[in-house]
């Protein structure tokens, strides 16, 4: 039953090759696997899309990244309170902007790193284990791919995935995201399709 069902999954990632053939994929390319990093917790997806990183964000990480973001304004403030720079309300709006915007970003930051962290398993993630799961589940339930539909050859898949795969370890550095769907993110998508297969069986037998 297993065979079966593997053979007739539909592909991961849709791609738009499959409508325009002009647009084949390159052959005699090796696929280079993710590899596996030594993690605490489960890992959920190597190289999650920026969307979904987002959309797996818990309320602490907004929280933690709105305290984070409020800081350098807060600090200037305070600063300038005790001892004041005597720069003019001018002068001081544009410190207030500068360090604003520096608050905003590594706000950002802190919420893409704890949110994108979870799907390495470097910290705990039971939460979106059973949201990936339940999400995946419903996508092979309704016959939807997996990762979305592409309209990038397979190779300029795998080639954007090994760009982006675990950049999140060197977010503080340089920010890299993944803005590409492809069908490399270092799980075995298997269990998707299993979890789903139980599910209509238990549908179709009424339990």
């Amino acid at each position: 039953m297993a065979t079966q069902t593997t053979q007739e999954r539909p592909p991961e990632v849709q791609s738009v090759r499959e409508s325009y053939p002009e647009l084949a994929v390159t052959t005699g390319r090796p696929y280079v696997p993710a590899r596996a990093l030594n993690s605490d917790y489960p890992l959920i997806d190597s190289d999650p899309h920026f969307r979904r990183v987002l959309a797996y964000a818990r309320t602490s990480d907004y929280t933690a990244a709105s305290l984070f973001a409020a800081f350098p304004p807060s600090a200037m403030l305070l600063m300038e309170r005790i001892s004041p720079s005597e720069i003019g309300r001018g002068g001081f709006a544009s410190i207030m902007r500068l360090s604003g915007g520096f608050g905003l970003i590594s706000g950002f930051l802190l919420l893409y790193s704890r949110s994108q962290n979870r799907f390495y398993g470097f910290s705990e993630n039971r939460r979106e284990i059973e949201r990936d799961m339940r999400e995946m589940t419903d996508r092979v339930k309704r016959g939807e791919p997996l990762y979305g539909v592409s309209t990038m050859t397979e190779y300029m898949q795998g080639l954007a995935s090994r760009q982006s795969r675990y950049s999140g370890v060197f977010l503080h550095v340089m920010p890299w995201f993944n803005f590409v769907n492809h069908n490399q993110h270092g799980v075995d998508t298997a269990k998707y399709y299993q979890n789903a297969e139980k599910e209509l069986e238990a549908e179709r037998t009424g339990r």
